[in-house]
C-alpha cells in the first residue's frame, strides 16, 4: 500500500493562487465602489446568477428591479440614467460576484483533494476549514452590505462596506501567513509566530485599512479639495490643518466614524503613524538578514503614500483611487510577510 505523503509546498502554491485572486476581487471591489456599480444586482442567486441577461426582456426586468431602488429614484432617475447605462454598472458587479464565486470554488475544490488523498500535514486541517468558512463569511457579509443601499440608501452602508473589506482583507492574510507556514514546513522548519511587532505593526495597518474604507464608502475623498500640487488639497485640507466642518454634536463614536472630514483627516495623518511602525519593522527584519521582506515593505508603503497624495490632488481619479486600493492589498501582504519573517527568526 503506498504511504501518504504530504504536500505543504504544493498547499503553498495552491495559497499562492488563491490570496492573488483575492487581491484581484479587492480591485474588482474597488472599481465596484467608484463606478456606484454595488447595487445594481438586486438580488442573489447563486447558482442563476452566475450568467448575466441574455436577452433584451431579460436585461429590462433587471433594470425595472434596479429602478426601484433609491439610488435610482433618487440619483440614476433624474440624471437620465438609460438601460445602456445600466449595463455598464451591472457589469462590474456582475464581474466582482463571478469572481467571488471562482474564489469560492477554487478554495474548495483543491481543499477536498488535497483532504481526500490526506495530502493535508497534521494541524493544519482546522486553520484551512477556518478559512474556508471566512470565505462563506464574506459572501454573506457582501450581500448584507448590499441590501443596505437597496432598501435603506442611496449608498451601502460606509460600516457594511468597511466590514465586507476587512473580512476580505483578513482572509488575504490568513491564507498568506499560512501560505508561508507551509512553505517553512516544506523547508523543514517550524511554523511561525506572532511578535509583539508584528501584531503591532499589523494592528495598526488595519485599522487604517478600516479607515480606508469609511473614507471610500462616505464618499470622503473629496472633502480636502483637489487640484494638482495644491497645497489646500495636501497636506492642509481646504487650506486648512484640522478641517473645517467637523460636526461633533451627533456623538464622539458617529462623528469618528462618520464624519466624512474627520474620517479623511485621520486616514491621511494615521497613515504616518503606519510608516513608522513599518520602517521599524523593515529595519529589523534587515538586521536580521531578511533584507527582500524588508525591501518589499519600503517599496509597498512608499508607493502607497505616493498614490494616496496622488488621488486627493486629483479629485479622487477612478484608476489612481483603483491603484491605492490595490497596493493597500499588497502592502498588507507586505507586512504579514516581515511579521511571519520576524517571528520566524525570533525561534532561529
Amino acid at each position: 500500500m503506498k504511504a501518504v505523503v504530504p504536500a505543504p509546498l504544493a498547499i503553498a502554491r495552491w495559497l499562492l493562487v488563491v490570496a492573488a485572486m483575492i487581491v484581484a476581487i479587492v480591485v474588482v471591489g474597488g472599481i465596484t465602489r467608484l463606478t456606484e456599480s454595488g447595487v445594481s444586482i438586486t438580488e442573489w442567486n447563486v447558482v442563476s446568477g452566475t450568467l448575466p441577461p441574455l436577452t433584451e426582456a431579460q436585461w429590462q426586468a433587471e433594470f425595472d428591479a434596479y429602478r426601484q431602488t433609491p439610488q435610482y429614484v433618487l440619483v440614476n432617475g433624474p440624471a437620465g440614467m438609460t438601460l445602456a447605462t445600466y449595463k455598464f454598472i451591472f457589469f462590474w458587479e456582475w464581474v466582482h460576484r463571478l469572481l467571488a464565486r471562482t474564489i469560492g470554488l477554487a478554495f474548495a475544490a483543491p481543499l477536498a483533494w488535497f483532504w481526500l488523498r490526506g495530502q493535508i500535514p497534521a494541524g493544519y486541517k482546522p486553520r484551512l476549514l477556518a478559512l474556508l468558512a471566512l470565505g462563506a463569511l464574506q459572501g454573506a457579509v457582501g450581500w448584507w452590505m448590499v441590501k443596505s443601499g437597496i432598501v435603506h440608501d442611496v449608498k451601502v452602508s460606509h460600516y457594511r462596506l468597511a466590514t465586507h473589506l476587512g473580512v476580505a482583507l483578513f482572509t488575504l492574510a490568513g491564507i498568506v501567513w499560512t501560505m508561508l507556514d507551509l512553505r517553512a514546513l516544506a523547508r523543514g522548519r517550524a511554523a511561525s509566530r506572532l511578535t509583539g511587532l508584528g501584531a503591532l505593526a499589523l494592528g495598526m495597518l488595519a485599522l487604517q485599512l478600516v479607515y480606508g474604507a469609511f473614507l471610500a464608502g462616505l464618499r470622503a475623498g473629496v472633502v480636502a479639495g483637489a487640484g494638482w500640487f495644491s497645497w489646500d488639497a495636501w497636506p492642509l485640507m481646504q487650506g486648512r490643518f484640522y478641517p473645517d466642518g467637523v460636526e461633533w454634536a451627533v456623538g464622539a463614536w458617529r462623528t469618528l466614524t462618520g464624519d466624512p472630514y474627520l474620517v479623511h483627516f485621520l486616514h491621511r495623518w494615521w497613515a504616518w503613524a503606519v510608516v513608522a511602525v513599518l520602517v521599524v519593522m523593515a529595519r529589523r527584519l534587515r538586521r536580521a538578514g531578511l533584507r527582500p521582506a524588508s525591501i518589499a515593505i519600503h517599496a509597498a508603503f512608499g508607493t502607497q503614500i505616493l498614490l494616496g497624495i496622488a488621488t486627493v490632488y486629483s479629485g479622487v481619479s477612478l484608476w489612481l483611487a483603483v491603484l491605492h486600493q490595490l497596493c493597500g492589498a499588497l502592502l498588507l501582504v507586505c507586512t504579514v510577510w516581515g511579521a511571519h519573517a520576524l517571528g520566524g527568526a525570533s525561534k532561529a
